[in-house]
């Protein structure tokens, strides 16, 4: 039993945000068409990295994450033939996933006010930089464009450094996942409504507002008028200790902001000689420079000697905030990572058996799996025809 199995998702996302709402709700079950270009496929078909090196329509490894479980189509949408089954396959799905520009879901009779008059019970959600109808220079932005607008470059790097450049942030696509996750918690969220209404809805997935929501709390307190809204970047950062250090054989992670984490530190650090005046509040109401340096100094000092897993362990059994920063390689030999079945061995026709991650959490009786590898290009074109042919969903 999956937590999806009952639901048939018609994808005509080519982009990650959508591929991978997509694929959330493919790996917990939903049975996932994917409607290809004939010939070229999707778009994401020929973003790297690629397997042996060498680009090709099969060996994306961008594509092969972002598509297990599911099946794919080839149509030709600017084709009447292709529109025509098109039709046929909206009139048996539950759900349409989208993520082209606003405007371009009334091209293939999918306008979001009117769509519900032919079907009423399908759940059509469309990801798109700014929402629906947003000014036309904000029609094709990109996930570097909206992690700016959204906040983000103003906000990092943090720890005071508001002279340096700005950062593009992790990865290329942090915005496209964060938006692809957002839709498929609504995609769900819509479903479970529709148990009760019988009717399906529009859902309208803004990925500047989904990057903006992630951001640090204190925007929610210029918006709230706790704080003054600034200027400087500085208005974000915490200070105190917090920040990346070195140890041993890498780095840590350390946030400290509590009375709890500055006991934990001194006992952690030998109780200094500096420390033994300063109020236990002081990571909250008491921030100078120099106490700041004073406590980075020693924690340095103490890490010289510990590996980071060491450094966790120690510093977490007394309540500081501490993690290791891990490499690909730390994941995969993680003992946690291990125990929870995270990382799933899948063989892909073309690009054969490599380890895929799953998803960062387990339900007991109806957990995601990757059952099925990415498909070839147009694998199941008459599969779902077929299907929709006979009446079934």
């Amino acid at each position: 039993m999956t937590a999806l199995n009952t639901y048939r998702v018609l994808e005509l996302a080519e982009n990650v945000s959508g591929e991978y709402c997509g694929k959330l709700l493919a790996d917990f079950g939903a049975d996932v068409i994917k409607i290809e270009r004939p010939g070229s496929g999707s778009p994401t078909r020929n973003m790297g990295p690629f397997a042996g090196g060498e680009a090709g329509t099969e060996k994306s490894g961008l594509f092969a994450y972002l598509n297990t479980n599911k099946k794919s189509v080839a149509l030709d949408l600017s084709r009447e033939e292709g529109m025509l089954a098109l039709g046929k396959l909206l009139d048996h799905v539950d759900v349409v996933i989208d993520d082209h520009r606003s405007g371009w879901l009334g091209d293939v009779g999918l306008d979001p006010v009117s769509f519900q008059d032919k079907r009423p019970g399908v759940v059509l959600c469309s990801i798109t930089a700014f929402g629906q109808n947003p000014p036309e220079d904000r029609q094709n932005a990109e996930d570097l464009t909206v992690f700016h607008s959204s906040g983000w470059g103003y906000h990092t790097p943090g720890g005071g450094y508001d002279q340096r450049p700005p950062l593009k942030g992790p990865g290329r696509f942090l915005v496209s996942y964060e938006a692809g996750m957002e839709a498929a918690m609504y995609v769900a969220s819509a479903l479970y409504e529709r148990e009760e209404s019988k009717k399906g809805q529009f859902i309208d997935v803004s990925m500047h507002e989904v990057m903006a929501s992630r951001a640090d709390y204190v925007l929610a307190q210029f918006v709230a008028g706790e704080m003054d809204v600034s200027a400087s970047r500085n208005a974000f950062d915490l200070f105190g200790p917090a920040g990346i250090f070195p140890c041993r054989d890498g780095f840590i992670y350390v946030f400290m902001a509590t009375p709890q984490h500055w006991e934990g530190y001194k006992q952690l650090v030998g109780h200094p000689d500096w420390a033994k005046d300063l109020p236990s509040d002081w990571l909250m109401k008491g921030l100078t420079p120099e106490r700041i340096a004073n406590c980075r100094r020693d924690l340095c000092e103490w890490l010289k000697s510990k590996s980071k897993d060491e450094a966790a362990a120690e510093a977490q059994a007394l309540g500081i905030t501490l993690v290791p920063v891990n490499t690909p390689k730390d994941l995969l030999a993680s003992p946690q990572y291990q125990h929870r079945e995270y990382f799933t061995e899948v063989n892909h026709p073309v690009q054969g058996t490599a380890l895929y991650p799953t998803v960062p959490y387990r339900m007991s009786e109806t957990p995601a799996q990757i059952t099925s590898p990415a498909p070839l290009l147009g694998q199941h074109s008459d599969e779902p025809m077929a299907s929709v042919s006979g009446g079934e969903k």
